[in-house]
Protein backbone atom coordinates (compact mmCIF):
# COMPACT_ATOMS: atom_id res chain seq x y z
CA UNK A 1 0.00 0.00 0.00
CA UNK A 2 1.26 3.46 -0.89
CA UNK A 3 2.12 5.66 2.11
CA UNK A 4 3.11 9.28 2.28
CA UNK A 5 3.62 11.74 5.12
CA UNK A 6 0.14 12.96 6.20
CA UNK A 7 1.20 16.61 6.29
CA UNK A 8 2.68 16.44 2.81
CA UNK A 9 -0.43 14.64 1.54
CA UNK A 10 -2.72 17.33 2.96
CA UNK A 11 -0.64 20.14 1.48
CA UNK A 12 -0.41 18.52 -1.96
CA UNK A 13 -4.13 17.79 -1.97
CA UNK A 14 -4.86 21.41 -1.12
CA UNK A 15 -2.48 22.67 -3.79
CA UNK A 16 -4.09 20.42 -6.42
CA UNK A 17 -7.57 21.64 -5.51
CA UNK A 18 -6.33 25.23 -5.55
CA UNK A 19 -4.77 24.64 -8.96
CA UNK A 20 -8.03 23.53 -10.60
CA UNK A 21 -10.00 26.23 -8.78
CA UNK A 22 -7.67 28.80 -10.32
CA UNK A 23 -8.25 27.20 -13.73
CA UNK A 24 -12.01 27.55 -13.18
CA UNK A 25 -11.58 31.20 -12.25
CA UNK A 26 -9.44 32.04 -15.28
CA UNK A 27 -11.91 30.27 -17.57
CA UNK A 28 -14.97 32.09 -16.26
CA UNK A 29 -13.27 35.51 -16.06
CA UNK A 30 -12.03 35.36 -19.66
CA UNK A 31 -15.04 33.71 -21.31
CA UNK A 32 -17.23 35.81 -23.62
CA UNK A 33 -20.40 33.72 -23.23
CA UNK A 34 -22.53 34.55 -20.18
CA UNK A 35 -23.40 30.87 -19.74
CA UNK A 36 -19.74 30.39 -18.73
CA UNK A 37 -18.73 33.80 -17.35
CA UNK A 38 -21.93 34.42 -15.38
CA UNK A 39 -23.68 31.06 -15.04
CA UNK A 40 -20.40 29.12 -14.45
CA UNK A 41 -21.25 26.18 -16.72
CA UNK A 42 -17.72 24.77 -16.80
CA UNK A 43 -15.20 22.53 -15.02
CA UNK A 44 -11.45 21.81 -14.96
CA UNK A 45 -9.43 18.84 -13.77
CA UNK A 46 -6.24 16.75 -13.87
CA UNK A 47 -6.29 13.21 -15.27
CA UNK A 48 -3.97 10.22 -15.64
CA UNK A 49 -2.60 9.26 -19.07
CA UNK A 50 -3.91 6.12 -20.72
CA UNK A 51 -6.96 5.44 -18.56
CA UNK A 52 -8.04 9.07 -18.15
CA UNK A 53 -8.69 8.41 -14.46
CA UNK A 54 -9.41 11.59 -12.54
CA UNK A 55 -6.72 12.84 -10.18
CA UNK A 56 -8.60 15.93 -9.06
CA UNK A 57 -11.49 18.17 -10.10
CA UNK A 58 -12.32 21.50 -8.53
CA UNK A 59 -15.10 21.81 -5.97
CA UNK A 60 -16.57 24.62 -8.08
CA UNK A 61 -16.68 22.60 -11.30
CA UNK A 62 -19.90 21.01 -12.51
CA UNK A 63 -20.40 17.62 -10.82
CA UNK A 64 -21.75 16.04 -14.04
CA UNK A 65 -18.30 16.43 -15.57
CA UNK A 66 -16.73 14.32 -12.80
CA UNK A 67 -16.99 11.13 -14.81
CA UNK A 68 -17.52 12.60 -18.24
CA UNK A 69 -14.07 14.16 -18.63
CA UNK A 70 -12.45 10.85 -17.71
CA UNK A 71 -14.04 9.38 -20.83
CA UNK A 72 -13.00 12.40 -22.90
CA UNK A 73 -9.36 12.19 -21.81
CA UNK A 74 -9.34 8.47 -22.54
CA UNK A 75 -10.72 9.19 -26.02
CA UNK A 76 -7.87 11.62 -26.68
CA UNK A 77 -5.32 9.07 -25.43
CA UNK A 78 -6.76 6.45 -27.78
CA UNK A 79 -7.09 8.71 -30.84
CA UNK A 80 -3.78 10.59 -30.64
CA UNK A 81 -0.76 8.39 -31.26
CA UNK A 82 1.95 10.78 -30.09
CA UNK A 83 0.71 13.72 -28.02
CA UNK A 84 3.36 16.44 -27.94
CA UNK A 85 4.27 19.14 -25.48
CA UNK A 86 2.37 22.34 -26.20
CA UNK A 87 -0.55 20.57 -27.89
CA UNK A 88 -4.20 21.00 -26.95
CA UNK A 89 -6.95 18.76 -28.32
CA UNK A 90 -10.58 19.76 -28.69
CA UNK A 91 -13.58 17.41 -28.88
CA UNK A 92 -17.31 17.49 -28.31
CA UNK A 93 -18.41 14.14 -29.72
CA UNK A 94 -21.09 12.96 -27.27
CA UNK A 95 -20.23 9.32 -27.94
CA UNK A 96 -16.50 9.80 -27.18
CA UNK A 97 -16.77 10.84 -23.58
CA UNK A 98 -19.15 13.72 -24.02
CA UNK A 99 -22.61 14.88 -23.07
CA UNK A 100 -24.39 17.07 -25.60
CA UNK A 101 -22.64 18.81 -28.49
CA UNK A 102 -22.59 22.21 -26.76
CA UNK A 103 -20.27 20.91 -24.00
CA UNK A 104 -16.80 21.33 -25.55
CA UNK A 105 -13.79 19.62 -23.99
CA UNK A 106 -10.15 20.62 -24.32
CA UNK A 107 -7.34 18.28 -23.26
CA UNK A 108 -3.68 19.30 -22.81
CA UNK A 109 -0.94 16.69 -22.28
CA UNK A 110 1.44 17.60 -19.46
CA UNK A 111 5.08 16.55 -19.75
CA UNK A 112 7.70 16.45 -17.01
CA UNK A 113 11.32 15.92 -18.01
CA UNK A 114 10.17 14.61 -21.38
CA UNK A 115 7.69 12.09 -19.94
CA UNK A 116 3.92 12.31 -20.33
CA UNK A 117 2.83 12.61 -16.71
CA UNK A 118 -0.86 13.49 -16.92
CA UNK A 119 -3.49 15.46 -18.82
CA UNK A 120 -5.11 18.75 -17.94
CA UNK A 121 -8.67 19.02 -19.22
CA UNK A 122 -11.67 21.29 -19.08
CA UNK A 123 -15.22 21.59 -20.36
CA UNK A 124 -17.32 24.63 -21.15
CA UNK A 125 -20.83 24.99 -22.49
CA UNK A 126 -20.61 26.94 -25.76
CA UNK A 127 -23.91 28.68 -26.51
CA UNK A 128 -24.05 27.74 -30.20
CA UNK A 129 -22.34 25.33 -32.59
CA UNK A 130 -24.88 25.30 -35.36
CA UNK A 131 -27.75 22.85 -35.66
CA UNK A 132 -31.37 23.30 -36.60
CA UNK A 133 -32.17 25.75 -33.77
CA UNK A 134 -30.17 28.56 -32.14
CA UNK A 135 -28.42 27.18 -29.08
CA UNK A 136 -28.55 23.52 -30.13
CA UNK A 137 -31.49 22.43 -27.95
CA UNK A 138 -33.54 21.02 -30.82
CA UNK A 139 -36.48 19.41 -29.06
CA UNK A 140 -37.60 17.63 -32.22
CA UNK A 141 -34.21 16.49 -33.53
CA UNK A 142 -34.30 12.93 -34.83
CA UNK A 143 -30.52 12.49 -35.18
CA UNK A 144 -27.37 14.06 -33.78
CA UNK A 145 -26.52 15.78 -37.07
CA UNK A 146 -29.39 18.19 -36.49
CA UNK A 147 -27.91 19.27 -33.15
CA UNK A 148 -24.75 20.96 -34.39
CA UNK A 149 -21.11 20.47 -35.36
CA UNK A 150 -19.68 17.21 -33.94
CA UNK A 151 -15.93 16.87 -33.56
CA UNK A 152 -13.60 13.99 -32.63
CA UNK A 153 -10.31 14.91 -30.93
CA UNK A 154 -8.63 17.54 -33.14
CA UNK A 155 -5.60 19.73 -32.35
CA UNK A 156 -6.75 23.25 -31.54
CA UNK A 157 -3.19 24.14 -30.42
CA UNK A 158 -0.08 22.57 -31.99
CA UNK A 159 3.33 23.16 -30.46
CA UNK A 160 1.98 26.10 -28.49
CA UNK A 161 0.46 27.80 -31.57
CA UNK A 162 -3.30 28.23 -31.94
CA UNK A 163 -4.62 26.47 -35.05
CA UNK A 164 -6.47 29.26 -36.85
CA UNK A 165 -7.86 26.83 -39.42
CA UNK A 166 -9.66 24.89 -36.68
CA UNK A 167 -10.82 28.13 -35.06
CA UNK A 168 -12.24 29.26 -38.41
CA UNK A 169 -14.17 26.00 -38.83
CA UNK A 170 -15.71 26.48 -35.40
CA UNK A 171 -16.56 30.14 -36.05
CA UNK A 172 -18.05 29.39 -39.48
CA UNK A 173 -20.40 26.87 -37.84
CA UNK A 174 -21.70 29.17 -35.12
CA UNK A 175 -24.30 31.92 -35.22
CA UNK A 176 -22.16 33.95 -32.79
CA UNK A 177 -18.54 33.52 -33.98
CA UNK A 178 -17.06 36.27 -31.82
CA UNK A 179 -18.30 34.64 -28.63
CA UNK A 180 -16.89 31.30 -29.76
CA UNK A 181 -13.46 32.83 -30.39
CA UNK A 182 -13.46 34.42 -26.95
CA UNK A 183 -14.44 31.16 -25.26
CA UNK A 184 -11.65 29.31 -27.10
CA UNK A 185 -9.06 31.76 -25.77
CA UNK A 186 -10.48 31.43 -22.24
CA UNK A 187 -10.44 27.65 -22.30
CA UNK A 188 -6.90 27.43 -23.68
CA UNK A 189 -5.69 30.01 -21.15
CA UNK A 190 -7.14 28.04 -18.24
CA UNK A 191 -5.16 24.98 -19.32
CA UNK A 192 -2.02 27.07 -19.63
CA UNK A 193 -2.43 28.35 -16.07
CA UNK A 194 -2.95 24.81 -14.82
CA UNK A 195 0.21 23.66 -16.56
CA UNK A 196 2.22 26.44 -14.95
CA UNK A 197 0.88 25.75 -11.44
CA UNK A 198 1.42 22.00 -11.77
CA UNK A 199 5.02 22.58 -12.91
CA UNK A 200 5.60 24.73 -9.81
CA UNK A 201 4.22 21.96 -7.59
CA UNK A 202 6.49 19.36 -9.19
CA UNK A 203 9.52 21.62 -8.85
CA UNK A 204 8.79 21.96 -5.15
CA UNK A 205 8.05 18.33 -4.24
CA UNK A 206 9.41 16.20 -7.08
CA UNK A 207 7.57 13.80 -9.33
CA UNK A 208 7.98 10.81 -7.00
CA UNK A 209 6.22 12.46 -4.07
CA UNK A 210 3.46 13.85 -6.26
CA UNK A 211 2.72 10.48 -7.86
CA UNK A 212 2.68 8.88 -4.39
CA UNK A 213 0.16 11.49 -3.27
CA UNK A 214 -2.04 10.81 -6.29
CA UNK A 215 -2.08 7.10 -5.53
CA UNK A 216 -2.77 7.65 -1.82
CA UNK A 217 -5.64 10.05 -2.50
CA UNK A 218 -7.23 7.57 -4.88
CA UNK A 219 -6.85 4.74 -2.35
CA UNK A 220 -8.43 6.88 0.36
CA UNK A 221 -11.41 7.80 -1.83
CA UNK A 222 -11.97 4.11 -2.59
CA UNK A 223 -11.81 3.27 1.12
CA UNK A 224 -14.23 6.07 1.93
CA UNK A 225 -16.70 4.82 -0.65
CA UNK A 226 -16.38 1.25 0.61
CA UNK A 227 -16.87 2.40 4.18
CA UNK A 228 -20.12 4.18 3.32
CA UNK A 229 -21.42 1.29 1.23
CA UNK A 230 -20.70 -1.15 4.05
CA UNK A 231 -23.07 0.86 6.25
CA UNK A 232 -25.98 0.07 3.92
CA UNK A 233 -27.89 -3.16 4.51
CA UNK A 234 -27.25 -5.78 1.85
CA UNK A 235 -30.11 -6.04 -0.61
CA UNK A 236 -31.57 -5.12 -3.97
CA UNK A 237 -33.27 -1.74 -4.10
CA UNK A 238 -35.37 -0.83 -7.13
CA UNK A 239 -36.92 2.40 -8.35
CA UNK A 240 -38.57 3.66 -11.53
CA UNK A 241 -38.45 7.30 -12.67
CA UNK A 242 -40.54 8.61 -15.55
CA UNK A 243 -39.68 11.42 -17.95
CA UNK A 244 -42.43 13.32 -19.79
CA UNK A 245 -41.57 12.29 -23.35
CA UNK A 246 -38.72 12.42 -25.85
CA UNK A 247 -39.89 15.54 -27.72
CA UNK A 248 -41.23 13.60 -30.71
CA UNK A 249 -43.37 10.83 -29.25
CA UNK A 250 -45.70 11.78 -26.40
CA UNK A 251 -45.05 8.72 -24.28
CA UNK A 252 -43.11 8.56 -21.00
CA UNK A 253 -39.54 7.29 -20.82
CA UNK A 254 -38.72 4.97 -17.93
CA UNK A 255 -35.45 4.91 -16.03
CA UNK A 256 -35.35 1.62 -14.13
CA UNK A 257 -32.68 1.24 -11.48
CA UNK A 258 -31.68 -1.70 -9.35
CA UNK A 259 -29.03 -0.89 -6.76
CA UNK A 260 -27.58 -4.12 -5.38
CA UNK A 261 -25.50 -3.73 -2.22
CA UNK A 262 -23.21 -6.56 -1.21
CA UNK A 263 -20.83 -5.75 1.60
CA UNK A 264 -18.69 -2.79 0.58
CA UNK A 265 -19.53 -2.90 -3.12
CA UNK A 266 -22.56 -1.89 -5.15
CA UNK A 267 -23.91 -2.64 -8.62
CA UNK A 268 -26.19 -0.06 -10.24
CA UNK A 269 -28.13 -1.73 -13.03
CA UNK A 270 -30.26 0.19 -15.54
CA UNK A 271 -31.57 -2.90 -17.35
CA UNK A 272 -35.22 -2.63 -18.28
CA UNK A 273 -35.11 1.11 -18.91
CA UNK A 274 -36.86 2.38 -22.04
CA UNK A 275 -35.23 1.58 -25.38
CA UNK A 276 -33.38 4.25 -27.39
CA UNK A 277 -35.83 7.02 -28.21
CA UNK A 278 -36.47 8.94 -31.40
CA UNK A 279 -36.06 12.38 -29.84
CA UNK A 280 -33.13 14.10 -28.09
CA UNK A 281 -33.55 12.69 -24.57
CA UNK A 282 -31.10 9.84 -25.09
CA UNK A 283 -28.09 9.73 -22.77
CA UNK A 284 -24.58 8.56 -23.62
CA UNK A 285 -22.61 6.14 -21.47
CA UNK A 286 -20.25 8.78 -20.03
CA UNK A 287 -23.14 10.96 -18.86
CA UNK A 288 -25.06 8.04 -17.38
CA UNK A 289 -22.02 6.84 -15.42
CA UNK A 290 -21.30 10.33 -14.16
CA UNK A 291 -24.93 10.96 -13.20
CA UNK A 292 -25.10 7.76 -11.16
CA UNK A 293 -21.94 8.70 -9.28
CA UNK A 294 -23.20 12.24 -8.68
CA UNK A 295 -26.33 10.72 -7.13
CA UNK A 296 -24.20 8.66 -4.77
CA UNK A 297 -22.13 11.71 -3.86
CA UNK A 298 -25.34 13.60 -3.03
CA UNK A 299 -25.92 10.90 -0.41
CA UNK A 300 -22.29 10.61 0.75
CA UNK A 301 -20.92 14.13 0.15
CA UNK A 302 -17.66 13.68 2.08
CA UNK A 303 -16.09 11.33 -0.48
CA UNK A 304 -13.15 12.95 -2.28
CA UNK A 305 -13.44 13.92 -5.95
CA UNK A 306 -11.10 11.51 -7.72
CA UNK A 307 -11.28 8.23 -9.61
CA UNK A 308 -10.98 6.17 -6.42
CA UNK A 309 -14.65 6.78 -5.70
CA UNK A 310 -15.56 4.71 -8.77
CA UNK A 311 -13.56 1.65 -7.71
CA UNK A 312 -16.22 -0.15 -5.55
CA UNK A 313 -18.99 0.54 -8.08
CA UNK A 314 -20.18 -1.58 -10.98
CA UNK A 315 -22.49 0.13 -13.45
CA UNK A 316 -24.59 -1.89 -15.89
CA UNK A 317 -25.93 0.26 -18.74
CA UNK A 318 -27.28 -1.94 -21.55
CA UNK A 319 -26.98 -0.71 -25.11
CA UNK A 320 -30.65 -1.49 -25.73
CA UNK A 321 -31.71 1.35 -23.42
CA UNK A 322 -31.92 5.09 -24.05
CA UNK A 323 -29.22 5.55 -21.40
CA UNK A 324 -26.39 4.22 -23.60
CA UNK A 325 -27.03 5.87 -26.93
CA UNK A 326 -24.99 5.22 -30.06
CA UNK A 327 -24.55 7.22 -33.26
CA UNK A 328 -26.75 8.78 -34.63
CA UNK A 329 -29.24 9.03 -31.74
CA UNK A 330 -29.92 12.67 -30.77
CA UNK A 331 -28.68 13.61 -27.29
CA UNK A 332 -29.30 17.33 -26.72
CA UNK A 333 -31.26 16.63 -23.52
CA UNK A 334 -28.63 14.27 -22.16
CA UNK A 335 -26.62 16.48 -19.80
CA UNK A 336 -29.25 18.85 -18.53
CA UNK A 337 -32.43 16.76 -18.33
CA UNK A 338 -31.93 13.00 -18.58
CA UNK A 339 -28.91 13.19 -16.28
CA UNK A 340 -31.01 14.74 -13.53
CA UNK A 341 -33.66 12.04 -13.75
CA UNK A 342 -30.93 9.39 -13.57
CA UNK A 343 -29.82 11.08 -10.35
CA UNK A 344 -33.35 11.08 -8.87
CA UNK A 345 -33.83 7.44 -9.91
CA UNK A 346 -30.62 6.30 -8.19
CA UNK A 347 -31.44 8.38 -5.13
CA UNK A 348 -34.94 6.91 -5.09
CA UNK A 349 -33.49 3.40 -5.02
CA UNK A 350 -30.96 4.20 -2.30
CA UNK A 351 -33.61 5.97 -0.20
CA UNK A 352 -34.85 2.48 0.65
CA UNK A 353 -31.44 1.57 2.01
CA UNK A 354 -30.61 4.89 3.69
CA UNK A 355 -33.86 6.83 4.26
CA UNK A 356 -32.15 9.15 6.74
CA UNK A 357 -29.75 10.37 4.06
CA UNK A 358 -32.03 10.85 1.05
CA UNK A 359 -34.49 13.77 0.70
CA UNK A 360 -37.89 13.73 -0.93
CA UNK A 361 -38.10 14.33 -4.67
CA UNK A 362 -36.52 17.50 -6.03
CA UNK A 363 -36.87 19.69 -9.09
CA UNK A 364 -35.01 17.74 -11.77
CA UNK A 365 -35.34 19.97 -14.83
CA UNK A 366 -33.61 23.20 -15.74
CA UNK A 367 -35.97 24.23 -18.58
CA UNK A 368 -33.25 24.72 -21.19
CA UNK A 369 -34.41 27.81 -23.05
CA UNK A 370 -32.45 28.91 -26.09
CA UNK A 371 -33.39 31.90 -28.22
CA UNK A 372 -31.62 33.39 -31.18
CA UNK A 373 -31.89 35.75 -34.08
CA UNK A 374 -31.03 39.40 -34.61
CA UNK A 375 -31.55 42.22 -32.14
CA UNK A 376 -33.03 45.67 -32.87
CA UNK A 377 -29.88 46.88 -34.65
CA UNK A 378 -29.40 43.70 -36.67
CA UNK A 379 -26.63 42.07 -34.60
CA UNK A 380 -26.82 38.28 -34.21
CA UNK A 381 -27.30 36.77 -30.76
CA UNK A 382 -27.98 33.44 -29.09
CA UNK A 383 -29.35 33.51 -25.56
CA UNK A 384 -29.31 30.38 -23.39
CA UNK A 385 -30.72 30.31 -19.88
CA UNK A 386 -31.52 27.63 -17.34
CA UNK A 387 -33.25 27.69 -13.97
CA UNK A 388 -33.18 26.07 -10.57
CA UNK A 389 -36.05 24.78 -8.47
CA UNK A 390 -37.06 23.37 -5.11
CA UNK A 391 -35.23 20.54 -3.36
CA UNK A 392 -37.12 17.93 -1.40
CA UNK A 393 -37.66 18.16 2.33
CA UNK A 394 -35.65 15.79 4.51
CA UNK A 395 -35.78 14.50 8.04
CA UNK A 396 -33.59 17.38 9.20
CA UNK A 397 -35.49 20.31 7.70
CA UNK A 398 -37.24 22.01 4.78
CA UNK A 399 -35.90 21.70 1.26
CA UNK A 400 -33.79 24.40 -0.37
CA UNK A 401 -35.68 26.91 -2.52
CA UNK A 402 -34.31 27.82 -5.95
CA UNK A 403 -31.52 25.26 -5.69
CA UNK A 404 -29.26 24.64 -8.68
CA UNK A 405 -29.80 21.57 -10.82
CA UNK A 406 -28.92 18.23 -9.23
CA UNK A 407 -26.14 17.50 -11.72
CA UNK A 408 -24.63 20.97 -11.57
CA UNK A 409 -23.27 23.79 -9.49
CA UNK A 410 -24.01 26.36 -12.20
CA UNK A 411 -26.34 29.25 -11.47
CA UNK A 412 -29.00 31.11 -13.39
CA UNK A 413 -27.60 34.05 -15.34
CA UNK A 414 -28.18 37.38 -13.67
CA UNK A 415 -31.06 39.53 -14.90
CA UNK A 416 -28.74 42.50 -15.40
CA UNK A 417 -26.35 40.63 -17.69
CA UNK A 418 -29.17 38.99 -19.63
CA UNK A 419 -31.01 42.26 -20.25
CA UNK A 420 -27.75 43.95 -21.28
CA UNK A 421 -26.79 41.25 -23.77
CA UNK A 422 -30.15 40.30 -25.29
CA UNK A 423 -33.43 41.96 -26.44
CA UNK A 424 -35.44 41.03 -23.34
CA UNK A 425 -36.96 42.82 -20.36
CA UNK A 426 -37.76 40.90 -17.17
CA UNK A 427 -41.19 41.09 -15.59
CA UNK A 428 -40.69 38.50 -12.87
CA UNK A 429 -37.95 36.44 -11.24
CA UNK A 430 -39.28 35.19 -7.92
CA UNK A 431 -39.92 32.12 -5.83
CA UNK A 432 -42.94 30.23 -7.11
CA UNK A 433 -45.31 30.55 -4.20
CA UNK A 434 -47.33 27.46 -3.37
CA UNK A 435 -45.09 25.10 -5.36
CA UNK A 436 -43.53 23.29 -2.41
CA UNK A 437 -44.88 19.90 -1.38
CA UNK A 438 -46.46 19.98 2.08
CA UNK A 439 -44.96 17.92 4.88
CA UNK A 440 -43.56 17.91 8.37
CA UNK A 441 -40.66 19.41 6.50
CA UNK A 442 -41.95 20.95 3.32
CA UNK A 443 -40.10 21.02 0.02
CA UNK A 444 -38.31 24.07 -1.27
CA UNK A 445 -40.04 26.46 -3.66
CA UNK A 446 -39.48 26.54 -7.39
CA UNK A 447 -38.91 29.64 -9.52
CA UNK A 448 -41.34 31.87 -11.42
CA UNK A 449 -39.44 33.46 -14.32
CA UNK A 450 -40.88 35.70 -17.02
CA UNK A 451 -39.52 38.09 -19.62
CA UNK A 452 -40.82 40.10 -22.56
CA UNK A 453 -39.18 40.04 -25.98
CA UNK A 454 -38.38 43.66 -26.85
CA UNK A 455 -37.65 43.59 -30.56
CA UNK A 456 -35.74 42.27 -33.52
CA UNK A 457 -36.11 38.65 -34.65
CA UNK A 458 -36.29 35.63 -32.36
CA UNK A 459 -36.83 31.89 -32.53
CA UNK A 460 -37.11 30.22 -29.15
CA UNK A 461 -36.73 26.55 -28.26
CA UNK A 462 -37.45 24.78 -24.98
CA UNK A 463 -36.06 21.44 -23.86
CA UNK A 464 -37.27 20.61 -20.37
CA UNK A 465 -39.11 17.93 -18.44
CA UNK A 466 -41.11 17.23 -15.27
CA UNK A 467 -44.28 18.89 -16.56
CA UNK A 468 -46.15 15.60 -16.05
CA UNK A 469 -44.46 13.92 -13.09
CA UNK A 470 -44.12 15.92 -9.88
CA UNK A 471 -41.24 15.58 -7.41
CA UNK A 472 -42.41 12.88 -5.02
CA UNK A 473 -43.19 13.28 -1.35
CA UNK A 474 -41.92 10.67 1.09
CA UNK A 475 -42.90 9.37 4.52
CA UNK A 476 -46.37 10.88 4.13
CA UNK A 477 -45.28 14.15 2.52
CA UNK A 478 -47.07 15.55 -0.51
CA UNK A 479 -45.54 16.00 -3.99
CA UNK A 480 -44.27 19.34 -5.22
CA UNK A 481 -45.71 21.12 -8.24
CA UNK A 482 -44.87 20.09 -11.80
CA UNK A 483 -43.12 22.44 -14.22
CA UNK A 484 -45.38 24.90 -16.06
CA UNK A 485 -43.62 26.48 -19.05
CA UNK A 486 -45.61 28.49 -21.57
CA UNK A 487 -45.47 31.38 -24.04
CA UNK A 488 -47.75 34.39 -24.40
CA UNK A 489 -47.90 35.07 -28.15
CA UNK A 490 -49.98 37.96 -29.42
CA UNK A 491 -51.62 38.18 -26.03
CA UNK A 492 -52.69 34.51 -25.95
CA UNK A 493 -51.25 31.82 -23.66
CA UNK A 494 -49.66 28.99 -25.65
CA UNK A 495 -48.68 25.67 -24.08
CA UNK A 496 -46.42 23.57 -26.30
CA UNK A 497 -47.90 20.28 -27.62
CA UNK A 498 -45.23 18.34 -25.73
CA UNK A 499 -45.69 20.72 -22.75
CA UNK A 500 -42.02 20.82 -21.68
CA UNK A 501 -40.49 20.65 -25.15
CA UNK A 502 -40.75 22.53 -28.43
CA UNK A 503 -38.63 24.39 -30.94
CA UNK A 504 -38.49 27.39 -33.26
CA UNK A 505 -41.30 29.34 -31.61
CA UNK A 506 -41.37 32.70 -33.39
CA UNK A 507 -41.42 35.66 -31.00
CA UNK A 508 -42.60 39.17 -31.89
CA UNK A 509 -42.23 42.42 -30.01
CA UNK A 510 -44.18 42.22 -26.76
CA UNK A 511 -44.44 38.41 -26.63
CA UNK A 512 -43.61 36.81 -23.30
CA UNK A 513 -41.91 33.64 -22.09
CA UNK A 514 -42.84 32.26 -18.67
CA UNK A 515 -41.14 29.33 -16.95
CA UNK A 516 -42.45 28.02 -13.62
CA UNK A 517 -40.18 25.35 -12.17
CA UNK A 518 -41.12 22.49 -9.81
CA UNK A 519 -41.05 22.72 -6.05
CA UNK A 520 -39.61 19.93 -3.95
CA UNK A 521 -41.64 17.16 -2.35
CA UNK A 522 -42.53 17.18 1.32
CA UNK A 523 -41.09 14.87 3.99
CA UNK A 524 -43.37 13.46 6.68
CA UNK A 525 -47.09 14.01 7.29
CA UNK A 526 -48.20 17.65 6.88
CA UNK A 527 -50.29 17.34 10.06
CA UNK A 528 -47.01 17.11 12.01
CA UNK A 529 -45.71 20.49 10.83
CA UNK A 530 -45.48 22.96 13.74
CA UNK A 531 -48.02 25.78 13.77
CA UNK A 532 -45.22 28.35 14.00
CA UNK A 533 -43.65 27.11 10.75
CA UNK A 534 -47.00 27.25 8.93
CA UNK A 535 -47.64 30.76 10.25
CA UNK A 536 -44.18 31.88 9.08
CA UNK A 537 -44.88 30.59 5.55
CA UNK A 538 -48.20 32.43 5.42
CA UNK A 539 -46.65 35.61 6.81
CA UNK A 540 -43.85 35.40 4.24
CA UNK A 541 -46.32 35.01 1.38
CA UNK A 542 -45.15 31.49 0.50
CA UNK A 543 -48.53 29.92 1.33
CA UNK A 544 -52.08 31.24 1.25
CA UNK A 545 -54.77 30.50 3.82
CA UNK A 546 -56.52 28.38 1.19
CA UNK A 547 -53.37 26.29 0.61
CA UNK A 548 -52.99 25.80 4.35
CA UNK A 549 -56.60 24.61 4.57
CA UNK A 550 -56.07 22.24 1.63
CA UNK A 551 -52.67 20.78 2.49
CA UNK A 552 -52.43 21.14 6.25
CA UNK A 553 -55.97 20.00 7.05
CA UNK A 554 -57.36 23.39 7.95
CA UNK A 555 -55.11 24.01 10.92
CA UNK A 556 -55.09 27.62 12.10
CA UNK A 557 -52.17 29.74 10.98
Amino acid sequence: MTTVDPTTLAVVRGRLEQLVDEMDTVFERMAFSPVISDALDRANGVYRPGTGSMIVQGERGLPIFVGVMQFAVRAVAEHVESPAEGDVYLLNDPYLGGTHIMDVKMVRPFFHEGKLLCFLANTGHWPDLGGRVPGGFAAQASDVYQEGLRLPPVPIVSGGVLRQDIVDILKFNSRIPEDIEGDIDAQVSALRVGERRLAELLDEYGVGVIEQCWAELEERAAREMRSYLSELPDGDYEFVEEMDNDGLVDEPLEIRVRASVRGDEMTVDFSGSSPPCLGPMNSVEAATVSSAVVAIKHIFPDIALNSGMFEPLNLVIPEDTFLNAAVPRPVAGCAAETSQRIITAVMGALAQAAPERVPAGSCATINNLSMGGQDEVGDPYVMYVFLGGGYGGNRAGDGLSNGCSLMSSARTQSIEVTEQRYPVRFNRYALREGSAGAGRYRGGFGVDYEFTFTGGIARASLLGDQACNAPRGVAGGLPGSVAEPYFVLGGEKVVLPMRSKGENVELRHGDRVRLRTPGGGGWGPPVDRPDADIAADVCGGYLTEAEVARDYQGRPS
